[in-house]
């Protein structure tokens, strides 16, 4: 005897079927079928579902950014079901508190705000920021999860204090450090005002943005700082429409992460100081971390700037379809001193154009990426983010 079992569809998923099945649908009919064909129907919707939310590529022309990340990042309510239990539970009730610097909100201060927030919280707040700068160092502890900031207003709010790891040691000098999972952050400019390091004393990096938990997203944030303006630490994180700007290593840490259609700026040269932008901190194989910038925009001032360096053993850092200008270093990487890195490093470019973007002057232990060893980099496969990222948040 064959058995029969039912097919369970929501109409929305009928394009990953077998043709077959789609005529099914249309009828609206309840179907049966036998036990292979099943099994066979399962993997099918199971692979081409993965596929379209993990998986499609980013594409190759920027033009079709954006389309990609509509179709691929949707809101909440075209997603039950398919995000981590935490978050939906967390998204389905929000709560809205609004910052303002001139009193007429709930909070005059972000920190205010923040420390409002319970420990072990469960449902999404969003911290409407007003206009204007906020002159304070803002923490958000790691027990303190899904936490939004979102500024409001024709200009973005600034954030704004002067850390230096002189005072409060490296990554605790960050004008926001957060420290729990399912932060998110919109419309802000987050700056670290201390002084210019002078590439002879001690202990002068100044971190504007710290981001110490994971499934983390930062939509249209300007970070500013020198060096290590942002520690991008631990987590898989998602960076769009950003801009960061600095001096050396100010994209560094151990996160794993795509930065999409966001602008690296290099402030110009000085004596005594050679310019890097990121500084990956990957330490051994078992890892998996790594950076991945796609579509991004690589310009500035100076004409010396490598595109990263091995802090630690075994960094990842890619760069695809960027536009880099002159102020890349004709050699692109550097090994940071030590001819025994290169055999542990991975640096890898793919189709990415401008002055600065010349293979001819690279250095031998990058590599020139083929469209295999590019595709695990551009697709939000890379950061798992079918099951956390969420669009900008809408206030």
């Amino acid at each position: 005897m064959a058995y029969k079992f039912p097919i369970f569809l929501h109409l929305r998923n009928k394009q990953h079927l077998p043709k077959i099945y789609q005529r099914e649908m249309d009828k609206k009919q309840l179907n049966f079928i036998s036990f292979s064909q099943y099994i066979v129907f399962v993997i099918v919707l199971a692979a081409t579902a993965a596929r379209s939310d993990d998986e499609t590529p980013i594409p190759a022309s920027l033009d079709g950014v954006q389309a990609w990340f509509d179709a691929n990042v949707k809101p909440l309510a075209d997603r039950a079901g398919t995000l981590e239990k935490a978050l939906e539970a967390a998204e389905a009730k929000p709560k809205t508190i609004k910052v303002r610097a001139d009193g007429s909100g709930e909070f005059k201060t972000l920190t205010e705000a923040v420390k409002s927030v319970p420990k072990k919280n469960t449902e999404r707040v969003i911290v409407d920021i007003g206009p204007g700068k906020y002159t304070e160092k803002v923490t958000i502890e790691k027990d303190q999860p899904f936490i939004t900031f979102v500024g409001t207003g024709a200009e973005k709010p600034t954030l704004s204090f002067d850390g230096t790891a002189a005072k409060y040691g490296t990554v605790y000098s960050a004008t926001l450090q957060v420290d729990s999972d399912f932060f998110m952050a919109s419309n802000l400019i987050i700056e670290n005002t201390a002084p210019r390091p002078d590439g002879v004393s001690k202990l002068q990096q100044a971190l504007a943005l710290r981001i110490g938990g994971t499934m983390a997203a930062v939509y249209n944030v300007k970070m500013i700082g020198f060096q290590d303006t942002l520690c991008d630490d631990r987590g898989v994180h998602f960076y769009k429409d950003c801009y960061i700007e600095g001096t050396v290593d100010f994209i560094f840490g151990r996160g794993k992460s795509i930065y999409l259609q966001t602008e690296i700026h290099v402030l110009a040269d000085v004596p005594n100081q050679l310019t890097f932008i990121a500084a990956q901190a990957r330490e051994k194989d078992s890892e998996d971390v790594g950076y991945s910038f796609v579509h991004c925009k690589v310009d500035g001032k100076g004409k010396g700037a490598f595109l990263g360096r091995p802090w630690m053993p075994m960094p990842i850092t890619v760069y695809s379809y960027c536009t880099m200008s002159a102020v890349v270093n004709p050699e692109g990487w550097t090994n940071n001193r030590n001819p025994e890195s290169e055999k542990n490093v991975f640096f890898g470019e793919y189709k990415n154009t401008g002055p600065g973007a010349d293979p001819a002057g690279r250095v031998k232990f990058a590599k020139q990426l083929t469209e295999a060893e590019a595709k695990p980099f551009l697709s939000l496969g890379y950061i798992k983010g079918s099951s956390w990222l969420l669009p900008p948040p809408k206030v």
